[in-house]
């Protein structure tokens, strides 16, 4: 199987699903949203396309891929690039609910299966002070919504309803389905 992914978090839970792929290829593609894309059709349409877009390089192999995206109503929350965009996002979650979706593809003999998994989860109101730590920390570089859960975040997180690993970037009960389908 071949993982298309450059994601070293989604790497980490394939292993403990006891799954080590044969190749890790990111795959290279634009990942802008369509003029009134939804959340949900976004992150579909990302994860089939990562999926088919390395499958066509390797036919006869498995492929999987998958997007994660965080989303406060119909507004993506993308990965944050710098210092400012992080403490927009940090800003917007701060005491509020969103919900993060990942979409996981897998391509097989040219045939696309994918399952997508939204995940709520709630911020505490966060203080000027716990916002500078967290930007100092670096941890949100490349994360979807500008915070890891599995990091220092999880000190502002006092809830989520699903799955966890779906925030951490792979929700693992829907793709051991996936693969074993």
């Amino acid at each position: 199987m071949i993982l298309a992914s450059a994601s070293p978090r989604r790497l980490a839970l394939l292993k403990q699903l006891g799954i080590t792929p044969s190749q890790v290829i990111p795959a290279d593609m634009d990942e802008s949203q369509q003029p009134g894309e939804t959340p949900l059709a976004y992150v579909k349409r990302i994860a089939e396309a990562k999926a088919q877009w390395v499958a066509q390089q390797f036919p006869h192999e498995t492929v999987l891929a998958a997007d994660t995206t965080v989303a406060v109503g119909r507004r993506i929350l993308h990965k944050a690039e710098d210092e400012t965009t992080v403490r927009q996002f940090l800003k917007l979650l701060s005491g509020r609910r969103h919900q993060t979706l990942t979409c996981v593809a897998v391509v097989k003999h040219g045939t696309v299966r994918s399952k997508t998994v939204s995940t709520v989860v709630r911020f505490s109101r966060l203080t000027p002070q716990q916002i500078d730590q967290y930007v100092a920390s670096n941890e949100w570089c490349g994360k979807a919504g500008g915070y890891a859960i599995q990091g220092m975040a999880a000190a502002f997180i006092p809830f989520i309803s699903g799955s966890f690993t779906n925030v951490v970037g792979l929700p693992l009960h829907e793709t051991a389905k996936l693969l074993a389908e």
